[in-house]
Protein backbone atom coordinates (compact mmCIF):
# COMPACT_ATOMS: atom_id res chain seq x y z
CA UNK A 1 0.00 0.00 0.00
CA UNK A 2 2.74 2.45 0.74
CA UNK A 3 4.57 1.22 -2.25
CA UNK A 4 1.15 2.35 -4.37
CA UNK A 5 1.08 5.93 -2.66
CA UNK A 6 4.50 6.79 -3.58
CA UNK A 7 4.18 6.28 -7.06
CA UNK A 8 0.81 7.92 -7.24
CA UNK A 9 2.58 11.19 -5.29
CA UNK A 10 5.64 10.91 -8.22
CA UNK A 11 2.97 11.06 -10.75
CA UNK A 12 1.25 13.83 -9.97
CA UNK A 13 4.34 15.31 -9.18
CA UNK A 14 5.53 14.76 -12.99
CA UNK A 15 1.94 16.14 -14.01
CA UNK A 16 1.99 19.58 -12.11
CA UNK A 17 5.59 20.24 -13.80
CA UNK A 18 4.69 19.52 -16.74
CA UNK A 19 1.21 21.88 -15.96
CA UNK A 20 3.14 24.65 -14.57
CA UNK A 21 6.21 25.18 -16.30
CA UNK A 22 6.10 28.15 -18.22
CA UNK A 23 6.14 27.62 -21.74
CA UNK A 24 9.33 27.13 -24.16
CA UNK A 25 9.99 30.01 -26.66
CA UNK A 26 11.26 28.93 -29.82
CA UNK A 27 13.73 31.04 -31.63
CA UNK A 28 13.51 31.78 -35.06
CA UNK A 29 16.30 32.87 -37.41
CA UNK A 30 15.06 35.41 -40.50
CA UNK A 31 16.37 34.15 -43.72
CA UNK A 32 19.62 35.26 -44.88
CA UNK A 33 19.01 38.43 -46.83
CA UNK A 34 20.04 38.14 -50.95
CA UNK A 35 22.67 40.54 -51.02
CA UNK A 36 23.66 39.93 -54.75
CA UNK A 37 24.18 42.97 -57.38
CA UNK A 38 21.29 42.38 -60.54
CA UNK A 39 22.80 44.14 -63.51
CA UNK A 40 20.29 45.88 -65.69
CA UNK A 41 20.38 44.31 -69.16
CA UNK A 42 21.48 47.62 -70.55
CA UNK A 43 24.12 49.57 -69.03
CA UNK A 44 23.66 53.60 -70.65
CA UNK A 45 25.83 54.80 -72.77
CA UNK A 46 27.35 58.02 -70.80
CA UNK A 47 28.24 55.72 -68.35
CA UNK A 48 31.37 55.40 -69.40
CA UNK A 49 32.12 58.59 -70.54
CA UNK A 50 35.33 58.76 -73.51
CA UNK A 51 37.22 60.75 -75.16
CA UNK A 52 37.01 61.37 -79.01
CA UNK A 53 40.32 63.44 -81.02
CA UNK A 54 39.62 64.94 -84.30
CA UNK A 55 41.99 65.02 -87.10
CA UNK A 56 40.83 67.84 -89.49
CA UNK A 57 43.04 68.19 -92.98
CA UNK A 58 42.24 70.26 -95.99
CA UNK A 59 41.35 73.77 -97.25
CA UNK A 60 40.53 77.43 -96.36
CA UNK A 61 37.23 75.65 -95.12
CA UNK A 62 39.01 74.10 -92.86
CA UNK A 63 41.09 76.59 -91.70
CA UNK A 64 38.43 78.78 -90.99
CA UNK A 65 38.66 81.67 -93.41
CA UNK A 66 35.37 84.09 -92.95
CA UNK A 67 34.44 82.74 -89.26
CA UNK A 68 34.87 85.88 -87.32
CA UNK A 69 36.46 84.32 -84.11
CA UNK A 70 39.50 83.26 -85.78
CA UNK A 71 40.06 79.69 -84.19
CA UNK A 72 38.50 77.39 -86.91
CA UNK A 73 35.50 77.22 -89.06
CA UNK A 74 32.86 74.48 -88.70
CA UNK A 75 35.46 72.97 -86.03
CA UNK A 76 34.68 75.81 -82.41
CA UNK A 77 30.95 74.67 -83.83
CA UNK A 78 31.05 71.18 -83.77
CA UNK A 79 33.26 70.90 -80.59
CA UNK A 80 30.22 72.85 -78.83
CA UNK A 81 27.89 70.14 -80.19
CA UNK A 82 29.48 67.53 -79.19
CA UNK A 83 30.15 68.69 -75.76
CA UNK A 84 25.97 68.52 -75.32
CA UNK A 85 26.97 64.38 -75.62
CA UNK A 86 26.69 62.86 -71.93
CA UNK A 87 28.94 59.89 -73.41
CA UNK A 88 31.77 62.70 -74.34
CA UNK A 89 34.47 63.29 -71.88
CA UNK A 90 36.61 65.32 -74.17
CA UNK A 91 36.85 66.81 -77.27
CA UNK A 92 40.11 67.81 -79.22
CA UNK A 93 40.71 68.66 -82.85
CA UNK A 94 43.66 69.44 -84.85
CA UNK A 95 43.50 71.54 -86.99
CA UNK A 96 45.89 71.29 -90.66
CA UNK A 97 43.62 73.55 -93.19
CA UNK A 98 45.86 75.57 -95.50
CA UNK A 99 44.10 78.55 -97.73
CA UNK A 100 44.19 77.53 -100.85
CA UNK A 101 45.01 73.98 -101.02
CA UNK A 102 44.06 71.47 -103.53
CA UNK A 103 44.14 68.02 -103.46
CA UNK A 104 47.40 67.30 -104.64
CA UNK A 105 49.00 69.52 -101.71
CA UNK A 106 46.74 67.97 -99.07
CA UNK A 107 48.29 64.45 -100.50
CA UNK A 108 51.91 66.18 -100.44
CA UNK A 109 50.53 67.55 -96.77
CA UNK A 110 50.41 63.89 -95.67
CA UNK A 111 53.59 62.94 -96.03
CA UNK A 112 54.76 65.16 -93.00
CA UNK A 113 55.81 63.27 -90.03
CA UNK A 114 53.81 65.30 -87.73
CA UNK A 115 50.67 65.22 -89.39
CA UNK A 116 50.95 61.36 -89.80
CA UNK A 117 51.57 61.10 -85.97
CA UNK A 118 48.42 62.61 -85.58
CA UNK A 119 46.18 61.24 -87.88
CA UNK A 120 47.67 57.49 -86.44
CA UNK A 121 46.03 58.10 -82.59
CA UNK A 122 42.98 60.29 -84.70
CA UNK A 123 38.94 58.95 -83.71
CA UNK A 124 38.28 60.15 -86.60
CA UNK A 125 39.43 62.37 -89.46
CA UNK A 126 37.47 65.18 -91.39
CA UNK A 127 38.36 66.50 -94.91
CA UNK A 128 37.40 69.44 -96.89
CA UNK A 129 39.03 69.28 -100.44
CA UNK A 130 38.54 70.23 -103.85
CA UNK A 131 37.13 73.41 -104.10
CA UNK A 132 40.46 74.86 -105.22
CA UNK A 133 40.75 71.77 -107.63
CA UNK A 134 38.01 73.62 -109.38
CA UNK A 135 38.49 76.68 -109.19
CA UNK A 136 42.14 76.38 -110.80
CA UNK A 137 39.89 75.21 -113.44
CA UNK A 138 38.17 78.79 -113.73
CA UNK A 139 41.33 80.73 -113.31
CA UNK A 140 43.20 78.83 -115.93
CA UNK A 141 39.91 79.17 -118.76
CA UNK A 142 37.42 82.30 -117.20
CA UNK A 143 37.25 83.56 -120.53
CA UNK A 144 37.09 80.15 -121.70
CA UNK A 145 35.44 77.75 -119.57
CA UNK A 146 34.39 74.38 -121.11
CA UNK A 147 33.07 70.86 -119.54
CA UNK A 148 36.06 68.97 -121.16
CA UNK A 149 38.63 71.44 -118.74
CA UNK A 150 36.64 70.40 -115.37
CA UNK A 151 36.44 66.86 -116.76
CA UNK A 152 40.52 66.60 -116.94
CA UNK A 153 40.52 68.02 -113.49
CA UNK A 154 38.17 66.03 -112.10
CA UNK A 155 40.04 62.97 -113.14
CA UNK A 156 43.07 64.15 -111.28
CA UNK A 157 40.93 65.26 -108.47
CA UNK A 158 39.67 61.38 -108.17
CA UNK A 159 43.22 59.82 -108.46
CA UNK A 160 44.59 62.04 -105.22
CA UNK A 161 41.38 61.74 -103.30
CA UNK A 162 41.61 57.56 -103.93
CA UNK A 163 45.46 58.19 -102.90
CA UNK A 164 44.81 60.21 -100.21
CA UNK A 165 42.00 57.84 -98.07
CA UNK A 166 44.80 54.72 -99.29
CA UNK A 167 47.10 56.82 -97.36
CA UNK A 168 44.79 58.14 -94.00
CA UNK A 169 43.82 54.13 -93.93
CA UNK A 170 47.41 52.94 -93.94
CA UNK A 171 48.25 55.48 -90.76
CA UNK A 172 44.60 55.12 -88.98
CA UNK A 173 42.80 51.55 -90.31
CA UNK A 174 40.26 52.40 -87.98
CA UNK A 175 39.36 55.84 -88.04
CA UNK A 176 35.91 57.15 -89.28
CA UNK A 177 36.49 59.39 -92.01
CA UNK A 178 34.27 62.79 -92.97
CA UNK A 179 34.51 64.36 -96.75
CA UNK A 180 33.08 67.32 -96.56
CA UNK A 181 31.26 68.21 -100.25
CA UNK A 182 31.70 71.31 -102.32
CA UNK A 183 29.14 74.12 -102.98
CA UNK A 184 29.19 76.91 -105.52
CA UNK A 185 29.72 80.22 -103.60
CA UNK A 186 29.13 81.94 -106.89
CA UNK A 187 25.28 80.59 -107.38
CA UNK A 188 23.27 83.35 -106.08
CA UNK A 189 24.74 86.22 -107.68
CA UNK A 190 27.29 85.59 -110.80
CA UNK A 191 24.68 84.08 -113.24
CA UNK A 192 28.55 83.11 -115.80
CA UNK A 193 29.47 80.68 -113.87
CA UNK A 194 25.80 79.10 -112.38
CA UNK A 195 26.93 76.00 -114.71
CA UNK A 196 29.39 75.12 -111.32
CA UNK A 197 25.91 73.98 -109.79
CA UNK A 198 26.13 71.16 -111.94
CA UNK A 199 29.94 70.69 -112.04
CA UNK A 200 29.77 70.52 -108.41
CA UNK A 201 27.10 68.06 -107.97
CA UNK A 202 28.89 65.98 -110.68
CA UNK A 203 32.30 66.16 -108.51
CA UNK A 204 30.55 65.32 -105.18
CA UNK A 205 28.95 61.90 -106.83
CA UNK A 206 32.33 61.41 -108.25
CA UNK A 207 33.35 62.03 -104.28
CA UNK A 208 30.38 60.30 -102.65
CA UNK A 209 31.29 57.12 -105.15
CA UNK A 210 35.23 56.77 -104.32
CA UNK A 211 33.81 57.06 -100.28
CA UNK A 212 31.63 54.08 -100.39
CA UNK A 213 34.44 52.12 -101.43
CA UNK A 214 35.88 52.33 -98.03
CA UNK A 215 34.56 51.34 -94.56
CA UNK A 216 33.76 53.67 -91.72
CA UNK A 217 34.28 56.67 -95.06
CA UNK A 218 31.27 59.22 -94.83
CA UNK A 219 30.54 61.37 -97.70
CA UNK A 220 28.41 64.95 -96.14
CA UNK A 221 26.48 66.60 -98.11
CA UNK A 222 26.72 70.46 -97.52
CA UNK A 223 25.46 72.05 -101.63
CA UNK A 224 22.09 72.23 -100.70
CA UNK A 225 22.70 73.95 -97.11
CA UNK A 226 24.39 77.17 -99.48
CA UNK A 227 21.77 76.86 -102.81
CA UNK A 228 18.51 76.54 -100.39
CA UNK A 229 19.18 79.04 -97.68
CA UNK A 230 17.07 82.74 -97.91
CA UNK A 231 20.02 83.82 -95.17
CA UNK A 232 23.10 84.88 -96.20
CA UNK A 233 25.92 81.99 -95.90
CA UNK A 234 29.09 83.87 -96.76
CA UNK A 235 31.85 86.12 -95.82
CA UNK A 236 30.95 89.65 -96.94
CA UNK A 237 34.85 90.24 -97.85
CA UNK A 238 35.27 88.07 -100.60
CA UNK A 239 31.28 86.22 -101.10
CA UNK A 240 33.48 82.91 -101.05
CA UNK A 241 33.75 81.54 -97.42
CA UNK A 242 31.01 80.75 -95.54
CA UNK A 243 30.43 83.56 -92.88
CA UNK A 244 29.78 82.23 -89.12
CA UNK A 245 26.36 81.00 -90.20
CA UNK A 246 27.58 79.11 -92.88
CA UNK A 247 30.10 77.43 -90.95
CA UNK A 248 27.86 76.79 -87.96
CA UNK A 249 25.34 75.10 -90.27
CA UNK A 250 27.74 73.33 -92.01
CA UNK A 251 28.83 72.07 -88.02
CA UNK A 252 25.74 70.73 -87.93
CA UNK A 253 25.15 68.47 -90.64
CA UNK A 254 29.02 66.98 -89.86
CA UNK A 255 27.59 67.07 -86.21
CA UNK A 256 24.42 64.76 -87.27
CA UNK A 257 26.69 62.16 -89.34
CA UNK A 258 28.81 62.22 -86.68
CA UNK A 259 27.25 61.46 -84.03
CA UNK A 260 25.28 58.70 -85.89
CA UNK A 261 28.49 56.71 -86.46
CA UNK A 262 31.41 57.91 -84.40
CA UNK A 263 29.72 58.65 -81.33
CA UNK A 264 27.33 55.91 -81.19
CA UNK A 265 30.51 52.98 -82.43
CA UNK A 266 33.07 54.68 -79.79
CA UNK A 267 30.60 54.64 -76.84
CA UNK A 268 29.21 50.95 -78.05
CA UNK A 269 33.16 50.09 -78.43
CA UNK A 270 34.34 51.53 -74.93
CA UNK A 271 31.08 49.89 -73.45
CA UNK A 272 31.55 46.34 -74.53
CA UNK A 273 35.50 46.78 -73.36
CA UNK A 274 34.17 47.75 -69.49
Amino acid sequence: MRTLLLILVSLLSLSACSIFQPEQKVTTFHKEKDTKLTLKNEIPSDFFPFDIHIVSLGDSLTKGVGYSKNTGGYQSYLIDLLKKEKQLRKVTVSNYGVRGNRSDQLLKKLNKEEIQEDVQKADSVIITIGGNDVMKVVRDHYLNLKLMYFDDQKELYEKQLIQILNKIRYLNPEADVYIVGLYNPFSKWLVTLKELDFIMEDWNASTQSIASNYHDVYYVEIQDIFNNSNENLLYEEDYFHPNDRGYELMAERIYFKFRKETVQKYAKDNKSLQ
